[in-house]
C-alpha cells in the first residue's frame, strides 16, 4: 500500500487537535486506519495527536496498541470499541443516530479528514460507497479532505452513493476480503425468542431488525411470512435468505415499494458479492445514508413499520437499557431509539427482545442496572423473552410490571414481584 502523508491531510485543520472520521463495520477502511495509527504512534511524523470518529469496530489493533495521542469517539461500545472503552480510552457521545448527520453538519464531530472504503472505478471513473454508506453518506459533505481505500474486494452497488476519483486528496489500492460477522448457531432459547417475535408480526409488514445472533433467529423464523419489507440501518444474510424464499418483496411499503433500503450490510463473503449482483434478486437492495434510513420524517410514512430490537436490560416500567450495564459500556442508543419511536407512534408496533437471564441474573430489574434509559417506556409496544411476549401498550404502570414480570425466568419471579410491592407501583386513577 502506497503510503498517506497525514501530516500534509491535516495542514489547516479547524481545532487545535485535526479530526478525522471513518467508517465501520466491512466498510471500515482498515489498511487507513492502520497507517494513521502507526503514523500518530511516530513521535517523528509530526501528527502527534488527533481526535477520531468511527462507529462499530472491526480493526483489532484499536484495542491492542491504540497511540496515546489518539483520542477516540463514537456513538456507543460496539465490537473493538468495547475494549477501548473498557481501558477508559473511549469517550461515548450520547446521540440518535438520526442526529449523526446534523452533528457532522454543525462540526461538532471530527470532520477535517475522512477515511472510506470504496469499491474500484467504474468505466465513467466513479467509485462505490459500497456496502458501508451508512453516516459516511452523510459526513463526505461536511469534511475538507477526503481520502480513499480503493478495495478490490468492495462490490459496487448500483443503487447507492457514489463519488468521483477527483473527489479524494489520496488514494491507495488494496485487495483484501472484506470483515464479516461470524454468528453462533441459535439456540434454544433464541429460538423460542424468534418464534415468539415471529406470531407478532404480520404479512406485508415493514421491519427493522438488529444485528446479531438474536436478530438472525427472528429473521430465520420469518420464513414462512410473506410480502415483508425492509427499512433498516443495517443488513445481514438472513434478509438476503428472506429474499431468496419470497418471504421478503417489499410489494405493501409505503415508500420504496419492491427495495430493501438499508444503510450498510455485514455479514458473510457471500452476502457482499451477492449484493455486487443485483441481477437476477427478487427485490432491489437500496444503499442510502443514514439522513435517509433513520430520518423520522421519512420513517413516519411507514404505516406498516415493525420495529424489532435486542436490549441489555429492561425495568418493571418497560423503560429499555441497551447501553451499559454494571458501570461497562457495551453498547450504543444507535438507531434503537428512532426506530421504536417511529414504530410506536406511525407504525405497526416497536418490539423489544432479550434473553430472560444473563450470567444467571435477570435482564427484567426493577431498576435499570446500567443507570441509562436507551428508548422510553412510552416506546415500547411488546417485550419478549423466551418465556412470551409481555403486551404493554394501554397498561397502566402495576399491569405493565406484571406482565413483566410474567415473562421473567421464573426463578427471578418472586423478588421481582417484592419489588413492585416495596416500591408500591399502584393502579394510575383514571
Amino acid at each position: 500500500m502506497d503510503s498517506i502523508d497525514f501530516s500534509a491531510l491535516f495542514a489547516g485543520a479547524v481545532g487545535e487537535v485535526p479530526g478525522v472520521w471513518w467508517g465501520q463495520g466491512a466498510g471500515e477502511p482498515m489498511s487507513l486506519v492502520d497507517s494513521l495509527l502507526d503514523t500518530v504512534a511516530d513521535p517523528d511524523s509530526g501528527v502527534n495527536a488527533v481526535r477520531a470518529f468511527s462507529g462499530l469496530s472491526l480493526n483489532p489493533r484499536l484495542s491492542r496498541d491504540l497511540p496515546d495521542g489518539l483520542e477516540m469517539v463514537s456513538y456507543g461500545a460496539l465490537g473493538e470499541l468495547r475494549k477501548v472503552a473498557a481501558a477508559g480510552r473511549l469517550e461515548i457521545i450520547p446521540a440518535h443516530y438520526s442526529a449523526l448527520p446534523r452533528l457532522f453538519a454543525q462540526g461538532r464531530l471530527p470532520a477535517d479528514v475522512g477515511l472510506l472504503q470504496v469499491s474500484p472505478p467504474d468505466r465513467n471513473g466513479r467509485v462505490s460507497l459500497g456496502i458501508g454508506v451508512d453516516y459516511c453518506g452523510d459526513a463526505l459533505q461536511h469534511t475538507r479532505t477526503l481520502v480513499a481505500e480503493i478495495n478490490h474486494a468492495m462490490p459496487f452497488i448500483e443503487d447507492g452513493p457514489t463519488l468521483s476519483l477527483s473527489d479524494f486528496a489520496a488514494t491507495v489500492e488494496v485487495d483484501r476480503p472484506l470483515a464479516t460477522m461470524p454468528l453462533r448457531a441459535p439456540d434454544e432459547v433464541d429460538q423460542a425468542i424468534a418464534g415468539h417475535v415471529a406470531g407478532l408480526i404480520e404479512d406485508g409488514a415493514t421491519l427493522q431488525v438488529g444485528v446479531g445472533t438474536l436478530p438472525n433467529a427472528v429473521l430465520q423464523a420469518l420464513s414462512g411470512h410473506r410480502d415483508l419489507g425492509f427499512h433498516s440501518g443495517m443488513i445481514t444474510d438472513g434478509v438476503l435468505d428472506l429474499i431468496d424464499s419470497g418471504a421478503v418483496t417489499g410489494a405493501r411499503k409505503e415508500i420504496d415499494p419492491g427495495a430493501v433500503v438499508t444503510g450498510s450490510a455485514l455479514g458473510s463473503a457471500n452476502l457482499y458479492r451477492r449484493l455486487g449482483e443485483p441481477a437476477g434478486q427478487a427485490c432491489q437492495v437500496s444503499f442510502r445514508p443514514a439522513s435517509y434510513t433513520h430520518d423520522p420524517r421519512v420513517l413516519s410514512r411507514l404505516g406498516g413499520l415493525v420495529a424489532i430490537n435486542s436490549a441489555l436490560e429492561v425495568d418493571l416500567a418497560g423503560q429499555v437499557g441497551s447501553e451499559r450495564v454494571a458501570g461497562r459500556y457495551l453498547g450504543a442508543i444507535g438507531g434503537q431509539a428512532d426506530f421504536s419511536r417511529a414504530a410506536s407512534l406511525t407504525g405497526a408496533r416497536s418490539i423489544i427482545a432479550l434473553r430472560s437471564t444473563s450470567r444467571g441474573a435477570s435482564t427484567i430489574r426493577p431498576v435499570l442496572d446500567g443507570g441509562l434509559v436507551t428508548t422510553v417506556r412510552a416506546d415500547v409496544d411488546v417485550v419478549v423473552t423466551e418465556h412470551g411476549a409481555a403486551v404493554l401498550t394501554g397498561l397502566t404502570e402495576r399491569a405493565r410490571a406484571l406482565a413483566l414480570i410474567n415473562i421473567a425466568a421464573e426463578e427471578h419471579r418472586d423478588e421481582l414481584a417484592r419489588a413492585v410491592h416495596n416500591q408500591n407501583i399502584q393502579e394510575v386513577p383514571a
